[in-house]
């Protein structure tokens, strides 16, 4: 009897919205939210009208907008009341196996949805008389469990539509993507992004500066879950000392793992870059090692830094691979040595040889 109370404060604790997750906070209520995937919301819009919702398969990179698209349409059409009996949300990266097709899936989807359109909210909603199965991570389903899928999806088709999201479409098999009408969901464009990371940061009152937003927007990729979830660490970064200290796009850097311009810069002018040329950096492109012991001393600095091997080449790969005065003969020398760079450390190469032998490479090809 005395633990129940403590039990409440703590599901209290849980549920204030100032312990959320940024992504969750902000996560799409309406379908009108989701950013910068017009042709699927114009698409999916209709069936708010219809109420004709088929099987459907979103694919796409990650931080994309595929689970917020599903879960913000189907509480557009169940309501807030109706949202638990009707949608059944698993994530198969965890539950796989043929069994949960067998068990769960199966279970929810025979049952047969009561009709309540009024929400206790007042609203009117178009609760149409089917349920929806989101399978999250649909692409780390077995063979066998997708196989089993198949007919649960053509019994059931009257009163349950099922929604795949995954990353990649192809592990998906053929006739599971045959039975959906599919939705690609492209990385976010920068103006998106940015217009969603600035009303983020004005919101919890983040002094972000542009440069700040450009470096969210870089070090993201085009995805928004990762952007949003640096912007939250560089902002707790800030916070832990009194006063709080501006965040920088340096700070940004190192949350998300990436080697500092400043770094990759000095690397590339030692194996003869013109970094004035190629970058925004302002740094002097007359710094190039003479031999093989300056290409060496500069790659035991870095290790000894602690920068990973394959971050570190991955981004001295752009430099050089985008950079405007460099040939094209001496790129593919260069991205020759890259690629086979990259296979060796999958295969569990040593990290500091190989970054010694793609500089002395690209040393010798930029020369």
């Amino acid at each position: 009897m005395f633990l129940k109370p403590q039990g409440n404060k703590e599901k209290k604790a849980a549920l204030e919205p100032a312990m959320q997750p940024w992504v969750e906070k902000y996560r799409p209520k309406t379908i009108d939210d989701v950013s910068s995937q017009e042709h699927t919301i114009a698409v999916l819009k209709k069936t708010l009208t219809s109420s004709n919702l088929p099987h459907t398969l979103f694919y796409g990179p990650p931080g994309t907008g595929k689970t917020s698209t599903i879960l913000a349409l189907s509480r557009q059409l169940f309501g807030p009341d109706n949202f638990r009996n009707r949608v059944l949300e698993l994530n198969a990266s965890d539950e796989r196996g043929i069994s949960v097709v067998r068990e769960k899936i199966k279970t929810f989807a025979k049952q047969t949805p009561r009709a309540v359109t009024v929400g206790s909210d007042g609203k009117i909603y178009p609760c149409p008389p089917y349920k929806i199965i989101i399978l999250d991570e649909a692409d780390s389903m077995t063979q066998d469990a997708q196989a089993a899928l198949r007919r649960i999806m053509e019994t059931y088709a009257t009163i349950t539509r099922f929604c795949l999201v995954c990353n990649y479409v192809t592990r998906i098999i053929e006739p599971l993507a045959s039975r959906c009408s599919k939705f690609r969901f492209t990385p976010l464009d920068d103006g998106s992004t940015r217009t969603r990371l600035e009303h983020i940061s004005n919101a919890e009152g983040v002094n972000a500066s542009p440069d700040v937003i450009s470096a969210l927007i870089q070090t993201s990729g085009g995805d928004l879950r990762r952007s949003i979830t640096y912007l939250q660490s560089a902002q707790r970064l800030s916070c832990s000392t009194s006063p709080p200290t501006p965040i920088t796009s340096r700070d940004i850097q190192e949350i998300a793992g990436i080697v500092p311009d400043e770094i990759v810069g000095r690397f590339g002018r030692v194996l003869g870059v013109d970094i004035a040329q190629g970058n925004s950096m302002d740094i002097d492109g007359t710094g190039r090692a003479r031999g093989f012991d300056g290409v060496r001393a500069e790659v035991k600095r870095l290790m000894r830094d602690g920068w990973g091997a394959g971050q570190l080449l991955s981004q001295l790969h752009d430099l050089i691979i985008l950079h405007p005065t460099i040939t094209s003969l001496q790129k593919s020398k260069c991205a020759l040595a890259f690629a086979e760079a990259d296979k060796a450390l999958c295969d569990g190469a040593d990290e500091e040889l190989w970054v010694l032998e793609v500089a002395l490479r690209a040393w010798k090809a930029l020369a």
